[in-house]
């Protein structure tokens, strides 16, 4: 049963997602904006196209011929997929899945409006005057966010009037494809933050994982472990809110969906805030490449797109994940690249395991290795997160000079 894949998107998680499809025998054209992307290295074919070019997306759907296309990133234009669906080709997990989640605003009305979840109060902006009015209706302090990015690019906090124009211009600066939108929410005084995997089937229950901690900087993740310790009603709570939304977007695959929590205090019991959802792995899922699950997100997620069935998710244990970064201090060498050094003294820790992304350039901050521990059952996750950030100590990296 070999399908032709087209992966729209291609750096590390889409580089996991080719090795899982290709164990299952399948063939993966792997597609981004830039060559010698992570994905491209494993894929079959690749092509290099920008994704918002809804004529070039055309062109390499029709050169290819592809019977599944899967999308990893958000700037696309997703639009074009509903015609796919028409001409036969399957979108994972579905037309309007990715339709609606590329975009904050759409994913954020169907949460909030349509199916009623809590949300953080929020409001939209398209200029300066907008946001500052928004930051007036939510109040400060408050977060802001383009409509169309991934990862933390663009998002900031307003914590007083000066901040307000700083925000707008991070935002415009972070924002993915050719949409000047923001939302500004207003900041919920959460106890933490989980990622909750969620997988849809063809023909099978829908799925949780165990919630995944995380904690960002940047906007972007640093580390994560799971399970992360929360209780079993509010685990309920965000169980039941994932499968409503991913329900009402339809198809299968593998979600990230994303809730801030706050614990129960005195006389008050707690409460689960939908965040985002990414229909597609999710960068804190990594840690399931420590063995955590029976399956790693990505073999989820494969098996999903293929529409093989998945009869249970198992915890078998702990894992901790934690990222290598490209320091600040190359500002000057960005584009130049990557040297990557203290593999060896990384790999000596026990239960440890690595991941080079293999990116072709480095700029600073981004994300180019990771390192990931498991425990026994019962381990502590905070010590897990300690050892994983240990072992990504070790890795440098630097750039040809």
């Amino acid at each position: 049963m070999q399908k032709k894949i087209m992966l729209l998107g291609s750096g590390e998680l889409g580089k996991e997602v080719v090795i899982a499809l290709q164990r299952l025998g399948q063939h993966v054209i792997a597609v981004d904006a830039y060559a010698d992307a992570p994905a491209m290295q494993v894929a079959d074919n690749f092509e290099v196209i920008s994704m918002l070019d809804g004529e070039a997306l055309d062109t390499i759907v029709a050169k290819h011929q592809p019977d599944i296309v899967v999308p990893e990133v958000e700037s696309i234009r997703t639009e074009r997929f509903y015609e796919y669906e028409k001409q036969g080709i399957r979108v994972v997990p579905s037309a309007k899945a990715a339709h609606f989640t590329m975009n904050r605003r759409a994913i954020r009305d169907l949460a909030a409006n349509e199916l009623g979840l809590k949300t953080a109060p929020f409001k939209y902006a398209t200029s300066l005057d907008e946001l500052q009015a928004g930051v007036e209706a939510v109040g400060m302090p408050c977060v802001v966010k383009p409509l169309m990015s991934s990862s933390g690019k663009g998002q900031s906090f307003i914590r007083t009037e000066t901040d307000v124009e700083k925000a707008w211009e991070t935002a415009l600066e972070g924002s993915r494809g050719d949409l000047a939108e923001i939302i500004v929410e207003a900041f919920i005084d959460f106890d933490y933050e989980i990622t909750l995997l969620t997988l849809t089937q063809d023909h099978g229950d829908t799925l949780f994982c165990a919630p995944i901690g995380h904690r960002q900087e940047r906007g972007d993740y640093q580390e994560s472990w799971q399970p992360a310790v929360m209780e079993p009603n509010l685990l309920q709570q965000a169980q039941t809110m994932a499968a409503e939304v991913t329900a009402e977007l339809g198809g299968s695959g593998i979600w990230g969906v994303e809730f801030f929590i706050q614990n129960p205090k005195s006389g008050e019991s707690g409460k689960v805030y939908f965040s985002e959802l990414s229909p597609r792995p999710h960068d804190t899922g990594m840690v399931t490449l420590a063995g955590t699950q029976n399956f790693t997100e990505f073999e989820l997620h494969a098996r999903a797109v293929l529409g093989l069935p998945v009869p249970t998710i198992v915890q078998q244990r702990p894992g901790a994940s934690a990222v290598v970064l490209a320091p600040e201090s190359l500002a000057s060498h960005a584009g130049s690249t990557p040297v990557i050094t203290g593999l060896a003294a990384a790999a000596a820790s026990p239960n440890s395991d690595l991941r080079v992304f293999g990116k072709p350039t480095v700029r600073p901050y981004r994300r180019m290795a990771l390192a990931v521990i498991h425990g026994d059952p019962g381990d502590d996750v905070t010590e897990l997160v300690r050892r994983a950030k240990a072992v990504a100590a070790k890795i440098q990296v630097d750039a040809q000079r």
